[in-house]
């Protein structure tokens, strides 16, 4: 029998390793700009086009190389940073394993242009499939150009499993984001096709954390200082109200790494606890500094998983820091304004206090019951009191009806808004329902002994603010609020995408919003996609966009915050089938949009719920696949009393 086993030869070697390393562009896109990073560049530029999948060049003024080294470099592990195996565990640069440059080329064409400041002349070196196809003397400024064209041009089969322009956009976006806040001293741009779009000037790391945040950030941030003979943590942690309903701007770093960690995200979160709700995230840009040989970074193939020698005290280190700066922030908040000159000019600072004005302010009967007795709550008795009538504070004109106080039962009623009668929002249809299902088309109102129906005009009733109960012609059933809003949205905006658009509300005073690069571009690519669903907005300089109108429907005055917690939404977007980009955006909108867990209702409100419901033609789950109701039937609430 034949030998079966036989060596790969090197091309194919090299593009099973480039599947570990270079899985998008936006991988290597980091791959470059670490490389940079480790020249000792003080200024890196990025350029790519069609996302990437056609163009990534990376210029930097870093030291450059040698004509061999030029070579070199795209040999599997070939690397000037390690020389023997204790060199593994003192790691401090940001590529070690010489992987990167030998997979970009097993799946791109690679020019290769560099020149070390003692050199005269500068080498371009040009690969194609891990092969050297040119090779040639150039002039160049010192520092090194990297372009890689063509990504998977050789690997057709991964090339397809790329997403779409704007999604490979964000990654390397993303990619981009976590170098330049690692390395704030050094200046970053970022242009795509022709267009710069991030320009990011030398500066602290705060100044960087702002540009990169947003200037809304400036003063929301909590700087977090700790130095410990172990370990030293710094960075920030914004105040509890930038918390979000979704993971949003979360950053930790190791030896200026970026790197995930659950567990380390978990004492962060535990640090913030009773200070935002349980379902929100903290924003956080975290460095942790601490000895090469505590931590191994050779773990994985993009480094960004790591293990500690130990993390529970990481953990606590981290844990007691964040504590620490909020305790700090609450105890002694900064003020962001100086103080107005014309403050110090006021009498009751320039001028001291005469003999007759003390003996004024300690004669009066305030002052003596403050300082006599011991007693700082000591009233003197009146028969002038003004708390006499204090009953009817709380027994107003009572509500015949309802027996509350005039006006009591809507206080702190949410609007719930995109909800229409039976047959607004969608055509009503057949759904399955948990106890079986109706004829196709056939109205909710319409009784048939299978399909489950409301009873019309029947009292419903809202419990724990979150829950709405009402019989139906075969039970009860109890819906959550937010999921049934949720869905009525939804076939809402469905339907708009393609038929008939929302009309926009025009805004009397349109809103000016300001965001950070990332989400500016998010938010440019989704206008197309927003204006069918009722919202009108501009671009309005860099990274800013004037908001014009809203869906008719919607309450005015928060469009802002509600298209902010879009974007975070869309971006934290999650599931295991591959939506178009419509569909998660309408998604995204119906989820943020719908009437949250909490909010008090009143009659007319929960009744508009119902109907709006029952008139979907799916109305027994969410767009995610959740229940919208649960249903109690007779026997089963029987059976729960033993009857």
């Amino acid at each position: 029998m034949p030998d079966i086993i036989q060596l790969l030869p090197d091309n194919i070697a090299n593009q099973i390793a480039a599947g570990e390393v270079i899985q998008r562009p936006g991988s290597a896109v980091k791959e470059l700009l670490e490389n940079a990073v480790d020249a000792g560049a003080t200024e890196i530029r990025l350029f790519v086009q069609d996302a990437g999948k056609a163009l990534i060049q990376v210029v930097d003024n870093g030291k450059g190389m040698s004509e061999t080294d030029a070579r070199m470099a795209f040999e599997r592990h070939a690397t000037s940073k390690i020389r023997n195996i204790d060199d593994l565990f003192h790691i401090r640069t940001m590529g070690f394993r010489g992987e990167a440059l030998a997979s970009i080329a097993a799946v791109a064409q690679v020019e290769l242009r560099t020149r070390r400041a003692e050199d005269e002349m500068g080498v371009c070196v040009e690969i194609e499939n891990s092969r050297v196809i040119r090779q040639e003397p150039v002039a160049m400024a010192t520092g090194t150009s990297i372009c890689m064209k063509n990504l998977f041009f050789n690997v057709p089969a991964r090339r397809n499993f790329l997403k779409s322009n704007p999604s490979e956009m964000r990654h390397i976006v993303d990619e981009f984001t976590r170098v330049a806040l690692a390395f704030p001293a050094i200046f970053f741009s970022l242009s795509s096709n022709g267009q710069e779009m991030m320009h990011l000037e030398k500066g602290s790391l705060k100044q960087r954390a702002v540009q990169i945040l947003g200037n809304s950030y400036a003063s929301k941030l909590v700087s977090v200082q700790e130095n410990t003979d172990y370990l030293n943590i710094y960075g920030f942690v914004g105040k509890p109200e930038t918390a979000k309903k979704t993971r949003g701007d979360q950053y930790f770093f190791v030896n200026n790494r970026f790197i995930r960690s659950a567990y380390l995200n978990h004492a962060i979160m535990s640090a913030f606890t009773d200070m935002i709700p349980r379902d929100a995230f903290p924003l956080y840009t975290l460095f942790i500094d601490l000895d090469p040989q505590q931590v191994d970074v050779n773990v994985h193939p993009t480094k960004q998983e790591i293990k500690f020698e130990d993390e529970k005290i990481v953990y606590a280190f981290v844990q007691a820091a964040v504590k620490h700066a909020l305790a700090q922030f609450s105890i002694t908040p900064t003020l962001d304004f100086d103080l107005d000159p014309n403050i110090q000019r006021l009498d009751a600072i320039s001028k001291p206090v005469s003999d007759e004005k003390k003996a004024e302010v300690t004669s009066s009967s305030l002052y003596k019951t403050f300082t006599q007795k011991n007693q700082a709550h000591l009233i003197e008795p009146t028969n002038k009191s003004e708390l006499r009538h204090w009953k009817d504070f709380y027994e107003g004109p009572a509500d015949k009806k309802t027996g509350y106080a005039a006006g009591g039962s809507a206080s702190g009623a949410g609007s719930v808004s995109g909800v229409g009668s039976p047959g607004d929002s969608a055509s009503s249809g057949d759904g399955a329902t948990s106890g079986g299902s109706g004829a196709a088309g056939e109205s909710w109102m319409t009784a048939t002994p299978n399909r489950i129906m409301p009873i019309e005009n029947a009292p419903l009733q809202q419990l724990l603010a979150t829950y709405i109960v009402t019989p139906t012609n075969r039970s009860f059933i109890l819906i959550h609020q937010q999921a049934a809003h949720e869905r009525i949205l939804y076939e809402r905006y469905k339907e708009a995408s393609i038929g008939q658009h929302i009309p926009s509300q025009k805004s009397l005073f349109p809103v000016t919003l300001t965001l950070g690069a990332p989400d500016a571009i998010l938010l440019t690519e989704l206008l197309p996609d927003l204006q069918p669903l009722g919202y009108s907005i501009e671009p309005f300089g860099k990274d800013s966009f004037i908001i014009q109108g809203t869906p008719g429907d919607t309450s005015q005055g928060n469009e802002k915050v509600a298209m902010e917690s879009l974007l975070e939404q869309y971006k934290n977007f999650t599931s295991e089938i591959r939506f178009s980009r419509r569909e998660k955006l309408i998604r995204s909108l119906a989820r943020q949009g719908s009437i949250k867990a909490g909010t008090l209702l009143t009659e007319r409100e929960m009744r508009t719920l119902v109907d709006g419901l029952f008139a979907c033609a799916q109305h027994n789950v969410t767009p995610g696949g959740d229940p919208t109701y649960i249903e109690f039937k007779k026997d089963y609430v029987e059976k729960l009393f033993g009857r």
